[in-house]
């Protein structure tokens, strides 16, 4: 019987729990939720933020408000999710920078992506873009690298946060040249000196480029996807200009805080892939310049880390050191 005791309280602690769990999926979400964005109102995640979170209030039958949360790089939204409850009523608009960046650039990082939050479900996509002027002598990113070679000088690329920084140090560590970095605040400004000659070349998500490419005003020698955009055919990517590895993103994706419960998570899941194909949801995404990601928990968690092995392996090579 003294042996019995155990096994029968485990059976029961296992079945309490098991019910729990059911009676958490059955109940959620219980009380209104709330969106974290660690961007400021008005950019291209507050703006999906809104929209699913207004979705996601109308599937629910809940309030599901937005709250902007910017600083440190998504420091300051991803301390925010993780004092919440861990109950799927609070959901973090991670993205690239927070998720994957942080991790390798910044130095006593409060929080670890992987361990204190967990993928949700992936939202938008889209590649890294090198930019130059419409009328560069620079018809390909060959023809950048050997112009630098040939002049025995370092390439000199602008930038305008950690990641894009990350992504011009690949360059210089897949092509073996030294990399001047040029710091931006934002990539308006980077663009305006591209376009004005006064900068060689911008590193620069791809979907900022759209409109000074239509007009002419610039162009861009390679994407980082690892095929080319359906609408702009002529644009090469990184492998096919001789650099096979190089493949990459800017992305956005809802995270909860890790121990937020299984069944939690599958049913925010599976309302977020319903938003998604839904009319509503193809058709926000058709006036979208990114490309809808539609990844679930795994396949999201998959490319996060492949992500951050990948630029873990470029900051080593290239010897930046988090700060």
């Amino acid at each position: 019987m003294r042996l019995l005791k155990p096994l029968l309280l485990a059976t029961l602690l296992a079945a309490l729990s098991s019910a729990t769990l059911a009676q958490t999926a059955a109940s959620f979400p219980s009380k209104p939720m709330k969106v974290l964005v660690p961007f400021t109102a008005g950019s291209g995640a507050d703006s999906s933020s809104r929209f699913y979170g207004e979705q996601l209030g109308k599937l629910f039958n809940q309030t599901v408000t937005v709250e902007n949360r910017p600083g440190g790089s998504g420091v300051v939204a991803v301390q925010a999710t993780r004092q919440a409850p861990a109950d799927g009523h609070t959901i973090l608009m991670g993205s690239n920078s927070p998720a994957v960046v942080n991790a390798i650039t910044i130095k006593n990082l409060p929080y670890d992506p992987f361990k204190d939050l967990r993928p949700l479900y992936g939202i938008a996509i889209s590649p890294v873009a090198f930019t130059v002027k419409a009328d560069s002598p620079y018809k390909t990113v060959g023809d950048l690298v050997a112009a630098a070679k040939k002049e025995n000088r370092p390439l000199q690329l602008g930038n305008y946060s950690a990641g894009y920084q990350l992504v011009a140090a690949w360059l210089g560590t897949a092509s073996g040249l030294p990399v001047t970095h040029i710091p931006y605040k934002g990539g308006a400004q980077m663009l305006t000196d591209v376009v004005g000659g006064s900068l060689e070349v911008g590193v620069i998500d791809f979907t900022g480029t759209i409109e000074l490419l239509k007009g002419g005003r610039l162009r861009v020698l390679a994407i980082t996807a690892g095929q080319r955009e359906a609408k702009f055919p002529d644009i090469p990517t990184m492998k096919e200009s001789g650099f096979p590895d190089f493949e990459t993103a800017v992305w956005s994706a809802f995270f909860v805080r890790a121990e937020t419960p299984d069944d939690v998570v599958d049913k925010l899941a599976a309302a977020m892939q319903k938003i998604m194909t839904s009319d509503a949801g193809k058709a926000y995404h058709a006036t979208l310049p990114s490309a809808a990601m539609m990844m679930g928990p795994k396949a999201l968690g998959e490319f996060q880390l492949r992500e951050y092995q990948r630029f873990k392996r470029v900051a080593d090579t290239a010897g930046i050191k988090p700060e």
